[in-house]
């Protein structure tokens, strides 16, 4: 492979995006174009030096992090697969139900090889313990074919899973990163998704009557010479029916989606189907809802990923609305992201 070149070409990106080119966004380049370019040699196996296969980025929501890797991304002229880490993982799990035998991870990840050199795993997320007991193994091997991975996320390496059940069976996971890869964190105060307030359009709030009319009305508007259907979404024997449903516009109430038994493969099989998402009666949330709270954030990171715009009616405003203390954190890049994802175009 040629040497990667990606600085200039970045600041040009930017400039004809009309983004800002932050200079730690610069940096943040620099390091993924040392990344690209580093190769085991001869004197490194000498010394025992690890090859560095994954570039491990960190850091708050609406930083840039998705947006750089995925400029990096479509600059590279390799062999390549770029996939949310949710739908990573639902892969991996229906591969290995499919085989069922004793060699499932190295036969995956050889399948993985054959096709390519780099894999990009976005909003990197480690939140039950099947993932957790079997990550260490699958990227031990995936290092050991020599597949470079990048990865972004807001969490720092050390707080993966930090409250999770059995955490002790995922360390080895974090040793095994840590020891390959690049760490970085990319650091900037404003969040980029929440700038220009003033376009959002998209949300509704509180939950009234004079709420419910001006989100009927909105439905009308971009449902206006269109028929009503239902769909039916079929998932590992699971049904979910979408009853309103108007050429890729759906309509939902929060408890449909979140207080039913729906996993992030469900969430991928209505996204596919749609292209634009009415969400109502989104409710605050706290220690007693935190399980219908942690199913918002997955759908939201899936519906952002499939690109669907959002319209919803909700309990208060975006920036006010509370969250459970088991997941406080990683609720701001929720937030984050439907301030963008409600943007009107």
């Amino acid at each position: 492979m040629s040497k990667i070149f990606l600085q200039d070409s970045f600041k040009e990106f930017c400039k004809i995006n009309k983004f800002e080119a932050n200079v730690e966004q610069v940096k943040i380049i620099y390091s993924l174009e040392k990344f690209l370019n580093n190769r085991e040699t001869i004197l490194s196996k000498f010394i025992r030096k690890k090859e560095k296969l994954c570039f491990y980025l960190y850091g708050k929501v609406g930083v840039g992090k998705t947006m750089l890797l995925n400029f990096v991304f479509d600059s590279l002229k390799i062999k390549k697969l770029r996939q949310h880490f949710n739908e990573f993982m639902i892969n991996f799990h229906n591969f290995r139900h499919e085989k069922k035998d004793d060699n499932t991870i190295t036969t995956f990840v050889k399948e993985l090889k054959k096709k390519y050199d780099l894999i990009y795993l976005d909003e990197f997320q480690v939140t039950n313990i099947v993932d957790a007991m079997i990550l260490g193994k699958l990227f031990e091997v995936i290092f050991e074919e020599k597949i470079k991975i990048i990865i972004t996320t807001n969490t720092k390496l050390h707080d993966l899973y930090i409250d999770g059940l059995q955490r002790d069976q995922f360390l080895p996971f974090i040793s095994i990163i840590e020891n390959f890869s690049f760490q970085k964190e990319l650091q900037i105060k404003d969040d980029y998704r929440t700038k220009n307030n003033e376009k959002l359009q998209q949300i509704f709030f509180p939950l009234n009557e004079k709420t419910s009319f001006r989100i009927n009305q909105r439905f009308r508007e971009f449902t206006r010479n269109t028929n009503k259907e239902s769909k039916l979404v079929t998932t590992k024997g699971r049904n979910f029916v979408i009853n309103n449903f108007y050429s890729g516009i759906a309509r939902f109430k929060f408890k449909d989606l979140c207080d039913n038994n729906l996993g992030a493969e469900d969430y991928i099989n209505i996204s596919n189907l749609c292209k634009h998402i009415f969400i109502e009666e989104i409710p605050k949330f706290n220690n007693e809802n935190s399980n219908q709270q942690l199913r918002f954030i997955t759908m939201i990171d899936i519906f952002y990923e499939k690109k669907i715009r959002l319209t919803l009616s909700i309990e208060e405003n975006l920036n006010n609305l509370s969250s459970s203390n088991r997941h406080f954190e990683v609720f701001k890049r929720t937030i984050s992201r439907m301030f963008e994802m409600t943007k009107s175009p």
